[in-house]
């Protein structure tokens, strides 16, 4: 076994480990050795003392030792296993929610304990619920641990004492053997200061008395070695998806620039800096034979959707046609009136197809786009079922890519490719990627900044208002609407099935068209029809509606300039961005605009700190850089659900000063050392590699 790689040893080859085990391993991606000593831990702790019963307070982590006074089950509003635990100082109990008939067999009067865990008030005073246990034989030669206790991430039925054996077990093999490969060149290890390989797993798995019990805070040895390969393999990942799609041909796509004029011509304002040095940038890579992948980033109301339109008519200027996906229905419906409303005038064929489209109005929307009658096809992921065939398509254009996640953007380029062409495409983004993550999850994309907003845009006063406070939030509403302005009211509640969301805001509509008789109030949630919806908005949009009353289905495209007053209820339960999102509905008018975030007391720490950044700024990427810092990177993306993002070691705010290095390495490992790519990849993403090959 010693002359084997530690990749090519399975795991049943260690101590306890049987098929039942094996495949609990697996379900955490661990299938043999090496994959074992990349199982990093999540946290430690300190298990290098034993601590006095007498001097503990409650919510310590501590370990005890001592003899058990009594045991006993008893019945309450739930039945408990109770036991009591003596030392020289003091007693303290043990309780135990589920057990079994051994377990209290063997914690009967007299048995010797050395437990872990942390310390609550019960109903017998101070307890342990569910401590980490061991009964000891002989308490004097029972060693006590020399370094931090690992805590692992696990798996339903894998306890941490069978996981920190077998992971033992690993590391005393990769002592004796020295088997495993370290892939980064060794002159990059020592320019960069890094651990070795071994070194680096040691201080991991069995890190110093010394080192932060916290692994987030950097503060174990090795982590920084750790931190550094994973970023690079997700960056190698991507850059290498970014030179395949560099070497593949699409449509090279000249703009008529005659149907670009007639447009602008029609335009009731004149383009900003900010969007005309984007669609130069946007004009320039479909103009080539690679294909685009380009991501274009603006703060809300910054015009994105004018530049998307410009894209749009330079691909079918070149006879091309073109998809524009959005998340939700509203906001495709959106883009769907505002693009009628500038194409058709221009002779341009404009489509509809979502997941509701059904029966004969889908065959004929499938038969235009097959034949090259529809030219611009607006709608939700429907656009690129099975059935739907497209006569030539030259452009995606994807609005608000970080609701769809990683791998469906990755997943529509093969999707869409047509005979050897593949299309060009730009994704875009009202919520703006913090840099950090920008060089991370799109190393692929090359990226358009509008950073300025159309003049006349007025700065939204954002304020903090406890829900007691309800009935004067009402009369601001009332007064904005008698002065001729229009309001939103959003309802949020996230946690909760869609239906109870349109029951609550139902409610709040009913509730606010009682107090307030003499206004016109709507509704719109998701479960509504689109017709309906559409209804709602063109009524609201038209000045026939005073108060909107919607869930957060509202959070993007939708432009009613005289709306001035947005009252956000429940704002603690959403994240930043999405804030940021619903705030940019309002503000797009002349007259000074005001967002009143109703939130229900009492606020957890994390609340009043999200809050309290809305308050002090409407800077769409400060916002998102506090997002990240507060959420982490998988909630941030959209890629909680996937799994993608969520690294193993690496922590994107932590570690954002090895991103520059991470860039530099990636280009010097592809360029000198192509070799290593796809055995680092693999090391790293492990079956999540698919995600970028799909």
């Amino acid at each position: 076994m010693s002359n084997q790689q530690l990749d090519q040893i399975p795991l049943t080859s260690l101590k306890g480990v049987g098929p039942a085990l094996e495949k609990k391993f697996s379900q955490l991606g661990i299938y043999n050795v090496q994959d074992l000593l990349f199982h990093l831990p999540l946290r430690y702790e300190d298990r290098t003392r034993i601590d006095s019963i007498g001097r503990v307070s409650v919510g310590q982590q501590v370990q005890l030792q001592g003899e058990i006074t009594g045991c006993n089950i008893q019945f309450g509003r739930r039945r408990s296993l109770h036991c009591v635990l003596r030392d020289n100082s003091g007693v303290i109990s043990l309780r135990f929610f589920h057990f079994s008939a051994a377990q209290k067999k063997s914690l009967q009067a007299g048995a010797q304990l050395r437990c872990y865990g942390e310390v609550r008030r019960g109903r017998a005073g101070m307890e342990l619920y569910h401590p980490e246990y061991k009964v000891l034989q002989d308490p004097d030669s029972e060693p006590i641990a020399d370094s931090l206790t690992p805590i692992y991430p696990t798996t339903e039925g894998l306890q941490q004492g069978r996981l920190r054996n077998v992971a033992r077990q690993a590391l005393e093999l990769l002592e004796r053997s020295e088997q495993l490969r370290d892939y980064l060149p060794p002159q990059l290890v020592s320019s960069l200061g890094l651990q070795s390989l071994t070194d680096a797993i040691r201080h991991v798995h069995r890190p110093p008395i010394d080192a932060a019990l916290n692994c987030l805070s950097g503060g174990v040895p090795g982590q920084k070695r750790f931190a550094f390969e994973e970023l690079l393999a997700h960056r190698l990942c991507m850059r290498r998806f970014k030179n395949d799609s560099d070497k593949q041909t699409a449509p090279q796509l000249l703009a008529d620039n005659e149907l670009l004029t007639r447009y602008l011509r029609q335009l009731p304002f004149t383009l900003t800096n900010g969007q005309q040095t984007a669609y130069q940038e946007i004009a320039s890579d479909l103009s080539s034979a690679c294909p685009m992948l380009r991501l274009l980033q603006g703060d809300v109301g910054s015009g994105k959707t004018v530049v998307a339109a410009l894209s749009a008519l330079h691909a079918i200027g070149s006879d091309c046609q073109v998809a524009l996906m959005a998340p939700t229905e509203i906001l495709a419906e959106q883009h769907l009136l505002n693009f009628r409303e500038w194409f058709e005038p221009l002779g341009i064929n404009v489509g509809w197809l979502s997941g509701k489209t059904k029966g004969s109005e889908r065959k004929q929307t499938l038969d235009s786009l097959s034949t090259g009658i529809c030219q611009l096809l607006i709608g939700t992921h429907a656009l690129f079922q099975d059935d739907v065939i497209y006569a030539g398509l030259g452009l995606i254009i994807i609005d608000e890519q970080h609701r769809f996640g990683v791998h469906q953007r990755l997943a529509l380029r093969d999707k869409a490719t047509t005979g050897d062409l593949n299309p060009h495409q730009l994704v875009m983004t009202a919520t703006p990627i913090p840099r950090t993550l920008a060089m991370s999850a799109y190393a692929d994309l090359d990226n358009s900044i509008i950073d300025e907003l159309p003049p006349g845009r007025t700065p939204v006063n954002t304020a903090v208002v406890a829900s007691n406070r309800r009935d004067e939030v009402i009369q601001r509403i009332d007064n904005a609407c008698s002065e001729g302005n229009q309001a939103y009211w959003v309802c949020t509640l996230i946690e909760e099935s869609e239906t109870l969301q349109c029951q609550a805001a139902e409610a709040t509509a009913e509730h606010l068209a009682q107090q307030l008789p003499h206004l016109s109030v709507g509704l719109i949630h998701g479960r509504m029809k689109s017709k309906q919806k559409l209804e709602v908005m063109e009524r609201f949009k038209s000045g026939n509606l005073k108060l909107l009353v919607a869930t957060t289905v509202i959070e993007v495209g939708v432009d009613v300039p005289n709306a001035s007053l947005m009252v956000i209820e429940n704002p603690e339960r959403l994240g930043l961005a999405q804030l940021h999102q619903l705030r940019g509905r309002i503000g797009r008018g002349s007259v000074h605009s005001h967002c009143l975030l109703l939130y229900q007391t009492p606020l957890s720490e994390s609340s009043k700190q999200r809050l309290a950044v809305m308050r002090e700024s409407t800077d769409g990427f400060y916002i998102a850089e506090k997002d990240l810092e507060l959420r982490g990177p998988g909630q941030v993306l959209g890629t909680q659900q996937t799994g993608l993002m969520t690294f193993r070691v690496a922590d994107i705010g932590r570690d954002a000063g090895l991103l520059d290095e991470v860039r530099d390495a990636s280009e010097i490992v592809l360029t000198q050392f192509p070799e290593i790519v796809d055995p680092l990849i693999c090391r790293w993403l492990g079956d999540k590699v698919n995600y970028v090959n799909v």
